[in-house]
């Protein structure tokens, strides 16, 4: 009997982990989803501002460090900035933006990624992006950065 209950908890157990496992792997993917469409693909290479919307928190701060100073750059006055730039040039860069991704650490209901962005296969920059699940999904919260 205590080989059969030791079996099922050992059963209880994996099985739990493998549900913990899958919806880490569900959330990444979620997670590299919302990057690809709003941030990369939207963004950086000016394409729909609805999926720009959808993947960054009305609340998101870009924030800069330049001269040892801090400062910020609001979601809505970037999207200003994509809007402008795709009524000049309708049809984007000619270079487009290509990310990779090196870490995505989620614990519970929060994230963050490290991302590069290449252009020409050049890199460009290093970005980390926080973002929190809310009811309606995964969103970009804030990012910080490194241009090479």
């Amino acid at each position: 009997m205590k080989n059969l209950t030791a079996a099922l908890l050992l059963f209880f157990v994996a099985f739990c982990a493998r549900i913990v496992i899958a919806q880490e792997n569900a959330d990444e993917a979620m997670i590299k989803e919302v990057i690809n469409k709003a941030y990369i693909e939207g963004i950086q290479n000016q394409g729909n501002i609805e999926d720009i919307r959808n993947g960054f928190h009305p609340g998101f701060d870009l924030l800069m460090m330049r001269n040892n100073s801090l400062s910020k750059l609001p979601i809505y006055t970037w999207l200003e900035t994509i809007e402008r730039r795709k009524a000049e040039n309708p049809s984007g860069p000619a270079a487009k933006t290509s990310v990779k991704f090196l870490m995505i650490d989620i614990t519970g209901n929060a994230a963050v990624a490290k991302i590069e962005l290449h252009r020409e296969e050049k890199l460009i920059f290093t970005d980390y992006l926080s973002l929190y699940r809310f009811e309606e999904g995964w969103k970009i919260v804030s990012k910080i950065y490194y241009q090479h």
